[in-house]
């Protein structure tokens, strides 16, 4: 046997079992520790509920389903925050530019193209979101160029914006709330008419399911291939398994979720069928936010770590001054990226306004602590160089997790910033002394 195929893992009989089978897997300790503490909020949301409000209310597909949509839009913008802190930049103003990209795409729909295509033109969606991306791709890039090629630091540059797209907001529509919006357009935000239903979850997930175990396979070969040490058998199996299991039992959560009693009334009578007497069951399946946020996640990835693009980002995160001297152009880099920032951020607009069915100029509000927290606690670090995307993910998902299970339980609106703030400064403490051990 080669030493291409002979597992290199798990062979120190020094190490306890854990650290054999973690390194045989080759898991992600921070990943674990991450999603370990946010099984712990949900079961302690659950278990507090249940004790102290006689009914245990967050670990229930209702719960859960609606705390995926909510998640969506922090999410995709936690995405584009961690190529942003790891060039060791910020963004202050995502929140602001959120509301304005909102508004100006309700004004859009709402009172210029119906005059042009006409009321209710499946155009009317299709041109409100390429006016969303247009537009904060546009105030993102030119954030960068005043960043790369005006020197202004990144937190002077954003904070203005904060302002000033806040401001603008409100000028555009005199601080009016623009409702409703295209009804297809509204669809992207979720709700009933906004998911997939069973049928099209479990298409969904037979797809992903195929798609982790071609990973497995495809990334066996390339080791083989390029003479890499190979994981042992009963470790790619096991995360096959894994993974397999965790989209199965997602899907099956998703499909749990069933149609409000009202809605399934109002669709028999517009398909022209009488609900039986028992009731008709009509699940949700997966949210079209919740599918965005997965194909954001997987297409960032691939960016961030496959690409030459995302080789120069965390270049220049590690060594800014080695970076340029090694002929990388930063300052055009320092462009794309918070142009790529502001392109996400128009995507969360989309689906932020299509969620509420409005343009409101609140919307986006303190949004970009909540983005630059789950980047942080998902790993990101402060001082550049280090980041994930699914790190980011999992950070947007404790973060919603936090707000919605202290929702639940009545905590006031005071408290929950208490929490919140208190939760990110331990997330940098806890990534100071994890830097401090790699050493």
């Amino acid at each position: 046997m080669t030493s291409s195929t002979t597992p290199s893992h798990g062979t120190d009989t020094a190490q306890s079992p854990v650290a054999r089978f973690l390194k045989a897997t080759e898991i992600d300790t921070r990943l674990l520790g991450m999603v370990g503490a946010l099984l712990l909020i949900w079961l302690g949301f659950h278990i507090f509920g249940a004790v102290f409000k006689g009914q245990g209310s967050f670990l229930t597909p209702r719960n859960l389903w609606n705390l995926s949509v909510q998640t969506a839009s922090i999410g995709i913008m936690a995405c584009g925050m961690v190529l942003i802190i790891v060039t060791r930049h910020i963004d202050l103003s995502v929140g602001s530019v959120l509301g304005f990209t909102a508004m100006v795409m309700g004004i859009t729909q709402a009172r210029i193209l119906p005059d042009i295509f006409g009321l209710g033109s499946p155009m009317i969606w299709i041109v409100t979101c390429l006016v969303g991306l247009v537009v904060g791709t546009a105030i993102g890039a030119f954030h960068g160029w005043l960043v790369a090629y005006r020197g202004i630091p990144a937190f002077i540059v954003t904070l203005g914006g904060l302002l000033v797209w806040r401001g603008a907001a409100f000028l555009l529509a005199r601080g009016e709330t623009i409702s409703p919006l295209d009804s297809t357009f509204s669809l992207i935000g979720g709700g009933p008419y906004g998911s997939i239903g069973a049928t099209g979850s479990w298409i969904v997930g037979l797809i992903a399911c195929a798609f982790i175990l071609w990973k497995l396979y495809s990334g066996r070969k390339n080791r083989e291939h390029h003479g890499f040490p190979q994981r042992p058998v009963w470790a790619e199996v096991f995360l096959g398994v894994l993974g397999c299991g965790l989209v199965i039992g997602a899907t099956m959560l998703v499909n749990a979720y069933p149609w409000p009693k009202g809605i399934v009334n109002q669709y028999a009578a517009a398909q022209g069928f009488e609900v039986p007497a028992e009731g008709l069951f009509i699940s949700h399946g997966w949210a079209i936010p919740v599918l965005v946020l997965i194909a954001v996640g997987i297409a960032m990835t691939v960016l961030s770590t496959r690409t030459r693009f995302g080789r120069y980002v965390f270049a220049m995160g590690g060594n800014p001054d080695a970076a340029e001297l090694s002929g990388i152009n930063t300052k055009l880099m320092t462009v794309k990226i918070f142009a790529l920032m502001g392109f996400l951020t128009g995507l969360s607009s989309i689906v932020a306004s299509a969620r509420l069915n409005s343009a409101t100029n609140a919307l986006g509000t303190l949004d970009e602590l909540y983005v630059i927290a789950a980047a942080v606690i998902g790993g990101t670090s402060l001082a550049g160089g280090v980041g994930t995307i699914y790190g980011a993910i999992i950070g947007a998902l404790v973060m919603q997790s936090l707000q919605t299970g202290m929702v639940l339980i009545g905590f006031d609106a005071a408290l929950q910033n208490i929490v919140v703030g208190s939760v990110l400064v331990f997330a940098v403490w806890v990534d100071i002394i994890y830097r401090k051990r790699a050493k």
